[in-house]
């Protein structure tokens, strides 16, 4: 899912909300750049200017679903 994180706070809310998916890895990619989604200065570290990828990698289908569903606000249509 591309996702546009265009402040300080939805950079806040995103990890936020990343950091309550225990069981699962959540990776931010931008060109050839990939930081961990639980890290604020990770994410920080990245051009937020442009779209960034994000992909959650778990075993459980259900966190993968709700976790799209709750990034949803920040999604876009551009490609990065």
């Amino acid at each position: 899912m591309t996702i546009e994180l265009k402040t300080i706070q939805d950079v806040k809310d995103f990890v936020e909300i990343s950091s309550t998916y225990h069981d699962s890895e959540i990776v931010v990619k931008q060109n050839r750049y990939r930081v961990d989604g639980k890290s604020i200065l990770g994410i920080f570290s990245l051009n937020l200017l442009e779209p960034v990828k994000v992909i959650i990698d778990s075993e459980n289908e259900n966190s993968k679903i709700a976790f799209y569903n709750n990034i949803e606000k920040w999604t876009t249509n551009k490609k990065n």
